[in-house]
């Protein structure tokens, strides 16, 4: 008989149903990533959870019950609906606090701590009214981090079996609202923890220090956050938690960005069709206004505007690098004094420059197709996708040495990394970048090394499942 394993994976968004940013794409891929390890010897059983947000996508939603959670002197009505995809169970989560919002994230603290501790609470109840028992909870970022803090204390209070737990950090600086009012309303009194004194009534802290296992996701990035700069007040706690905290690389949907299948390009090609792709350039130049040179280096940002993504360093770099031959695509949204600033540079270089301030995936993956390099100077990334889908499409990345792209990117072989987050690290960069670019040979066999790095979600899985497996015994 094979060994069974269940697993109740919570995120606050998952691909296809809702998707806001990274989170969407990682719980949209790792619980089937998991599943398809089952085997003779092994059956990973993965449910998906997510709330029941008013903008979710999903036609074939049966109800599976209602049950009610007791918040002070009321009970709060709980409504599960259930859907299939690819043959896993998804369960969606409802109720009155997570309609109030009408977003998946709100800009309103009370709403969220009100809807994300409703939501990790009842879906810790969830099991006992499917009849299905977890092994372990694997909660992500501070949303989900609360199930792992309620699972503890029911062990400790109610003397219920302990469930083995994960928490997975997307976004460390996220930590979620003070919800310690809250906790208490739903008869969960606040333990006394190891954590920092302001933290203690913060969701992320919570889980962190109830959870078995804490995931970064990325081997650099679990490094990083041991130290001050990088930990956001918690390197003393992550210390006291080296045994546990571990660096698992997210993975890439490799069917998704599949540049030999992508119904955005305009052209298809594949690492033996190489020659093809120089026809995604001409067609990108052309759809930006842009010179049609085939020749002169076409530079691109997919980005968030975000300090964090380093927007301005390649900024400043651009403007210093006038007298160079370039062209540059700029597409991303977010900080409005960031948009403002790309527009400016664009407004200095009209005929080198486009910028395009909003959220466009069809013109991403033709820019990631038809881009030469892949700009993505981070202070701090703790994962990063872009740098893998520009692999993919044979975009050659330059990136600062943080997190997921110092484990991704492989300098001089893959694309170009460097380590201060500086303008003038990031000119050498591109600078080095632009030499090699002048021998197209040498171009092709980093494109094509590049193209042929295998960043499925499989690897990964792999790695969750042998987590699994240590902290269940």
């Amino acid at each position: 008989m094979p060994k069974i394993i269940n697993v109740l994976f919570l995120a606050a968004e998952a691909e296809p149903f809702v998707k806001v940013g990274g989170l969407g794409d990682v719980a949209g891929s790792l619980p089937h990533a998991l599943r398809s390890l089952s085997n003779a010897d092994i059956t990973l059983d993965v449910r998906l959870v997510l709330p029941y947000h008013p903008v979710v996508k999903s036609d074939n939603l049966r109800p599976v019950g209602i049950f009610a959670l007791q918040r002070g002197d009321a009970e709060i009505q709980v409504e599960v609906f259930e859907t299939l995809l690819n043959g896993m169970p998804v369960y969606f989560i409802g109720g009155d606090p997570i309609r109030a919002n009408g977003s998946v994230y709100s800009s309103d603290s009370k709403l969220d701590a009100e809807k994300y501790t409703f939501f990790s609470l009842a879906a810790l109840e969830l099991p006992r009214q499917i009849n299905w028992l977890p092994d372990v909870i694997h909660a992500n970022d501070w949303h989900t981090a609360l199930s792992l803090y309620g699972s503890l204390t029911k062990t400790w209070e109610e003397g219920v079996r302990h469930i083995a737990s994960v928490l997975t950090l997307h976004n460390l600086p996220f930590m979620g609202p003070d919800v310690s009012a809250i906790l208490e309303s739903y008869g969960l009194k606040l333990a006394q923890t190891d954590l920092p004194d302001w933290s203690r009534v913060m969701p992320s802290p919570l889980g962190l220090w109830a959870s078995d296992a804490i995931v970064a996701v990325s081997p650099t990035y679990a490094k990083e956050i041991l130290q001050p700069e990088y930990s956001c007040g918690l390197d003393d706690f992550f210390q006291s938690r080296r045994e546990t905290l571990h660096g698992i690389i997210n993975g890439l949907d490799e069917v998704s960005f599949n540049p030999a299948e992508d119904s955005a390009l305009g052209v298809n090609f594949d690492i033996t069709s190489l020659e093809k792709r120089a026809a995604n350039k001409g067609l990108l130049q052309e759809r930006l206004g842009l010179p049609r040179e085939s020749k002169t280096p076409l530079l691109a940002m997919v980005t968030r505007m975000d300090i964090q993504k380093g927007v301005d360093l390649s900024f400043t770099a651009l403007k210093s690098m006038k007298r160079s031959n370039w062209q540059a695509v700029i597409l991303g949204t977010g900080d409005p004094k960031l948009e403002d600033a790309a527009l400016k540079l664009q407004a200095l270089f009209p005929d080198r420059i486009n910028v395009q301030t909003r959220y466009d995936a069809g013109l991403a993956r033709q820019i990631y197709a038809g881009s030469d390099m892949l700009l993505m100077p981070s202070r701090y990334e703790p994962c990063g996708l872009s740098q893998m889908i520009a692999m993919h499409y044979g975009c050659i990345p330059i990136v600062r040495a943080a997190g997921g792209l110092n484990d991704t990117v492989i300098h001089g072989k893959t694309g170009f990394v460097f380590q201060k987050a500086h303008h003038m690290s990031l000119m050498a960069a591109i600078n080095s970048a632009f030499k090699i670019y002048a021998d197209p040979e040498k171009w092709q066999t980093m494109q094509r090394v590049g193209m042929a790095q295998d960043f499925s979600w499989e690897n990964s899985a792999k790695k969750y499942l042998e987590l699994y497996q240590s902290i269940i015994k």
